[in-house]
């Protein structure tokens, strides 16, 4: 009994460090296609910015990308009230309240566009950025 407990002492003492850590943030890598996929996204995001006040790090790569360009217009999706939303427009509402919000690298050039092309509040990735947030225990990572 006695070995159990103290088991059980040491176990919560390596994981109470680990919990004790605040989150600070959310990273989001979007790349589906997908409108439904892409709307989840801008939906927990915008939780995690506006409900639980985290900063918000959104990268867009490959179809996802296309969300940030002005002259894309995305599908809409219904939401369970019946209210057509679609994933450019949640985007533009995290950029206002300070998500930051990046397309990959390769994406403008890969899609024939310059930086004119994106939306206003929008940035190339730089890949040491990107990777140095991917890392930062202090932040929960999520794809679509």
């Amino acid at each position: 009994m006695k070995k159990v407990l103290l088991s059980m002492v040491v176990a919560g003492a390596l994981v109470l460090p680990l919990s004790a850590q605040e989150v600070k943030g959310l990273n989001v890598l979007i790349t589906s296609g997908d409108t439904q996929t892409q709307m989840m996204g801008m939906v927990l995001s915008t939780s995690a910015l506006k409900d639980h006040s985290k900063e918000v790090n959104i990268t867009l790569c490959g179809p996802a990308g296309n969300l940030a360009l002005k002259e894309f217009e995305s599908g809409s999706v219904k939401r369970g009230d019946g209210q057509s939303v679609n994933p450019k427009s949640a985007l533009q509402g995290l950029i206002k309240a300070g998500a930051s919000v990046q397309v990959c690298p390769l994406f403008l050039p890969t899609a024939g566009k310059e930086a004119s092309a994106l939306v206003e509040g929008v940035s190339v990735a730089k890949p040491p950025m990107v990777a140095k947030n991917l890392v930062d225990a202090s932040f929960q990572n999520i794809s679509f």
